[in-house]
């Protein structure tokens, strides 16, 4: 054995040393010090989050003893005859958010196994990685400028074009006349690109390099190496990345709010105006009153909790592939 790591027997006697060995008091102050102060921290984020869910909740019981479960399937949103439903909104925040990460999942894992492997030079790498960066670090109320201004007219030729080619199907049957769910459906995959790409691109880094020798070794090629052995290893904290993005796409406010067009009339099309929980509280809440206030706490409540089981979700998911990988 080298003579420069010590056997397993003298290592053992050297940790049962240092746990018996007599410890100075201001050692064992700052031991206790820190871990209470850990606990109380902890303690804190817990009673935050209660009381963020318990303030929303207590505003959302008039709605809630008034509407019911009704509230999630009602389209209607009428403030003059205080009848309300948040279906529109819910619909709205779930296919931008899904359909974001459709589009968002294979171009953000895409762009970090090209900054990971060795495809390019560590230069070019190291250049992307920082302009995906930067990418995270603009304002959302710069994207939705950005996005009125610019992305919206450079493919509403596009949007037009898939009218007339899928006119047909429920999900592009609107004439696309500016502001729509679609343009917001691609606001998203630029806020949420960076946090998948970012992610990905660290589990992928932290894959240990014998995996990819070994593959190597057996005679594999490099997209072989890569789908057989260094994604599978590092598909648990991908999915967690994916989840986490799927929760910022769910209550992104701003961007959405601008380029979404916020109508509250129910319409399958993706070409359409539609709306999101965020973009409704965010338009709304200002000039509310009465019920109309509990509605939107309602609408809020909801929104937590769809947040809450995509958090939920993540862990589970992240678990269990951890324990297969």
């Amino acid at each position: 054995m080298s003579r420069l790591s010590p056997a397993p027997v003298e290592q053992d006697s050297l940790a049962r040393a240092f746990t018996l060995r007599r410890r100075p008091m201001s050692e064992k102050l700052l031991d206790g010090g820190f871990r209470n102060l850990t606990m109380v921290l902890a303690a804190l984020v817990a009673t935050v989050l209660l009381a963020i869910l318990i303030t929303v909740f207590s505003g959302a019981r008039e709605a809630i003893a008034e509407f019911g479960a009704g509230f999630l399937t009602s389209s209607a949103w009428d403030p003059v005859n205080e009848k309300y439903g948040a279906f529109t909104a819910i619909y709205g925040t779930m296919v931008s958010s899904l359909f974001a990460l459709l589009l968002a999942v294979p171009l953000g894992i895409g762009t970090a196994i090209f900054i990971t492997e060795d495809i390019i030079p560590r230069s070019l790498r190291e250049a992307i990685g920082l302009m995906v960066e930067l990418l995270a670090a603009i304002p959302s109320v710069v994207l939705g400028l950005w996005a009125i201004f610019v992305m919206e007219p450079a493919i509403r030729p596009l949007l037009n074009l898939s009218h007339k080619l899928l006119g047909w199907t429920p999900f592009f049957s609107t004439i696309p006349q500016g502001p729509g769910m679609a343009p917001a459906i691609l606001i998203l995959v630029v806020m949420i690109l960076p946090i998948i790409t970012a992610i990905a691109r660290d589990a992928l880094n932290q894959v240990p390099i014998e995996l990819r020798q070994g593959a190597y070794g057996v005679g594999t090629t490099r997209w072989g190496a890569i789908f057989n052995i260094i994604l599978p290893a590092a598909i648990s904290a991908i999915i967690g990345g994916v989840m986490l993005a799927l929760g910022r796409a769910m209550g992104e406010t701003m961007a959405v709010t601008m380029i979404i067009g916020n109508s509250l009339n129910f319409n399958l099309s993706l070409l359409a105006p539609g709306n999101t929980i965020s973009s409704m509280l965010a338009n709304q809440f200002g000039e509310a009153e009465g019920i109309q206030v509990s509605a939107l706490m309602y609408a809020g409540l909801i929104l937590m909790l769809l947040t809450f089981v995509v958090n939920v979700a993540a862990q589970w998911i992240v678990r269990k592939l951890s324990l297969r990988y």
